[in-house]
């Protein structure tokens, strides 16, 4: 079995509403430095609070931030 791995799709949500990174960490209380972490696809986790704090900034749902490549 081959393993998928976690892709963030934070870039392609966060410029279909036209927010940037900056914007988002004042939203969510959480650094720019984390958030391009997350962007990136370099985080190995990501608390739960912080996952619903960002879906609840870019009104979307956990399966559209995260899936599986």
């Amino acid at each position: 079995m081959q393993l998928r791995n976690v892709h963030c799709r934070l870039s392609e949500l966060l410029a279909a509403r036209n927010m940037t990174v900056v914007q988002l960490s004042e939203l969510v209380d959480v650094s720019v430095v984390n958030l391009s972490v997350l962007k990136n696809d370099r985080a190995k986790a990501i608390r739960f609070s912080t996952l619903v704090a960002i879906c609840q900034a870019l009104d979307c749902e956990i399966g559209e931030l995260l899936v599986l490549r």
